[in-house]
């Protein structure tokens, strides 16, 4: 008798280990598919801390691949995983630019309180009611800086992203009144999405109208003018040049580090973006500058309509980084900082020299050369150092955007910009550790 509870102990103990265990296992299945990672990380995490940021919580198989990838530059799983990544530069995501504002630390560090932003209204004497006027400043700022812009005698109106500013442009230059919608044209190799955003709504007051070079309409049209142009990289102007014809001038590539800046444009209506200018795609913030201000109340108008207004925290947060960069030049040859435009050229060169090599070496691919110009902000001689590579295949190679999706490259084909898929456009925009894995598979890419 006086060994019964011991036994039942025993027992207890079993009854109990087993309940945990079976309990483990129920939560290894079902709480996370990723078994035991995935109970370690529900279990574990632990703090990783970059050069500018605070810490933060990172998941600890989210800090063993970190760890991995920092201990050795070239090991057998690094080199596998390369091989097997798919790398997207289909799209212009900016992600070039986060070493630059890595190093700017808290330059561009702002404080919103609670009680700010609060009403739809910003600024009701102008004709932009929801346009911050720091915002604005730090834009006219920026153009008389760089001097790519005429801003005296213009209205400034604010999109999300230059987007919803061609929409707009496109709805205050057509006639409400008309029998029919307004043909929308642009010379291909036209920006992609162009055709797709004037024919989403199914306007009754504009529609597509295709290639500019080949419209043969007499009626009215609107003509969309992108330069440098996106995707070839070339400076460009109106094709038609009619006298019925309205322009909507898109330069979101006309900043230094793109090209060289020979004058201030001075259009009825010219298209700016952050995403393009300073890498900020995430803030959705273009802007136009509006000669006719019947122009502006309209396209005004569309934005009321559509999303009335334009988000302030985005303006404000865009200010500062429009701010900064402004700074930056101003510093260039003092202690407080690299100047923005300088340091960004320096890497497109990089990137072009090493592009240019890649695909000497294989033979496949064209693209252009551009020849210098006289870049009035840096006053010297620069580079025309596109933001996309158009390639076009040669030895009769048909799809260009299939030949490299066999390497694991997404790109963006010709017919998105109304010609052949022989062109490929190709961004130079992304992570270092992206487009040196593009190169790399550019030289040794081979029929």
């Amino acid at each position: 008798m006086s060994k019964l509870p011991n036994m039942f102990s025993i027992k207890h103990f079993l009854v109990v280990s087993l309940a945990l265990n079976i309990s483990l296992i129920l939560r290894i299945v079902y709480d996370n598919e990723d078994g035991l990672g995935g109970y370690m990380r529900l279990r574990k995490t632990t703090t990783y801390e970059s050069d500018t940021e605070s810490r933060t919580e990172v998941p600890i198989t989210h800090r063993l691949r970190l760890s991995t990838s920092n201990f050795a530059n070239s090991t057998s799983t690094d080199h596998a995983e390369d091989r097997d990544r798919v790398i997207n530069l289909d799209h212009g995501d900016p992600k070039m630019y986060d070493k630059f504002w890595r190093k700017m630390g808290d330059k561009t560090t702002i404080t919103i309180p609670g009680w700010q932003s609060i009403s739809y209204f910003s600024d009701t004497t102008n004709i932009c009611w929801f346009l911050e006027p720091e915002f604005a400043k730090e834009v006219v700022r920026l153009h008389n800086v760089v001097g790519n812009a005429v801003t005296e005698g213009r209205y400034i109106v604010v999109g999300t992203g230059s987007s919803q500013l061609i929409l707009a442009a496109l709805y205050a230059l057509s006639s409400h009144n008309a029998a029919e919608p307004i043909d929308v044209v642009s010379a291909a190799p036209y920006y992609s999405s162009y055709p797709l955003m004037t024919d989403f709504q199914k306007s009754g007051h504009y529609k597509w109208g295709g290639d500019a070079r080949s419209f043969d309409k007499d009626g009215p049209y609107i003509e969309l003018v992108t330069s440098p142009n996106n995707p070839e990289g070339h400076k460009t102007g109106p094709v038609l040049n009619r006298s019925n014809g309205l322009l909507i001038h898109d330069l979101a590539y006309y900043w230094p580090h793109y090209t060289p800046i020979s004058s201030p444009s001075d259009h009825d209506i010219t298209l700016f973006t952050v995403s393009k200018s300073t890498g900020h795609a995430g803030l959705r913030i273009g802007w136009a500058l509006v000669k006719d201000q019947d122009v502006a109340k309209r396209m005004t108008k569309f934005i009321e309509l559509n999303t009335i207004g334009v988000s302030k925290d985005s303006q404000l947060r865009a200010a500062k980084v429009l701010k900064v960069v402004s700074n930056s030049t101003e510093e260039e040859n003092t202690q407080e900082g690299e100047s923005f435009f300088k340091y960004n050229y320096e890497v497109m060169e990089q990137r072009w020299k090493q592009l240019r090599a890649a695909l000497e070496a294989n033979g496949l691919f064209t693209v252009a050369n551009f020849p210098n110009g006289f870049c009035t902000f840096f006053n010297k001689k620069t580079e025309n150092l596109p933001a996309f590579v158009w390639m076009k295949c040669e030895k009769d190679i048909e799809d260009c955007q299939s030949l490299l999706s066999q390497h694991k490259i997404m790109s963006r084909g010709g017919k998105h910009f109304g010609v052949s898929q022989r062109y490929v456009r190709v961004s130079l925009l992304d992570t270092d550790e992206n487009f040196n894995l593009f190169i790399d598979r550019l030289s040794a890419m081979q029929l």
